[in-house]
């Protein structure tokens, strides 16, 4: 199972991000831990400079602006 935070304070872009991580995940069958993760100190603790932001297993992955579809099913291609 994975890991996946979504870093941010909850605009639409980090609602649509974590919307797709979720829709994405579930469309390749691959078990996800879901976390929103939206507490400002706690988002900095990443040193990521734009939201929303994506951590797998404790990796950032991606950081400012709704990740490309094709990006998001790449994270878990592997996983399948």
């Amino acid at each position: 199972m994975k890991n996946v935070k979504i870093l941010g304070t909850g605009c639409r872009n980090c609602q649509t991000t974590l919307s797709l991580v979720e829709e994405v995940a579930r469309a390749q069958g691959v078990p996800i831990e879901l976390e929103k993760v939206d507490l400002i100190q706690d988002i900095m603790s990443y040193r990521i400079m734009a939201t929303p932001g994506v951590v797998i297993d404790g990796e950032v992955v991606h950081s400012g602006g709704v990740p490309d579809r094709k990006k998001v099913e790449g994270w878990f291609a592997a996983a399948r």
